[in-house]
């Protein structure tokens, strides 16, 4: 299992396209990812699941992965949140 953090630092917040964007991307991977903010979690493959978690400018998020490609993902998701979020 792998974990980081990341503090949305885009003015929107995680709003539709990329909370679309992101379940597009952890849908490559077979590893289970999550999301965590504060006492909620969602599965950061289902993008309804993402956004329910209300994320804001300046909220920060716990990224978990686990499983056989988690090195992969992690790797890419951390791109991800750097580019888009």
């Amino acid at each position: 299992m792998q974990q980081f953090t990341h503090t949305v630092k885009d003015m929107f917040g995680m709003h539709a396209r990329p909370a679309a964007l992101l379940a597009r991307t952890s849908g490559r991977y077979r590893s289970k990812i999550t999301l965590t903010k504060g006492d909620k979690t969602a599965d950061a493959k289902g993008i309804f699941a993402v956004m329910t978690l209300g994320v804001k400018h300046g909220d920060t998020l716990t990224v978990t992965v686990e499983g056989e490609d988690e090195e992969e993902a992690v790797r890419a998701l951390r791109e991800f949140f750097a580019t888009n979020l």
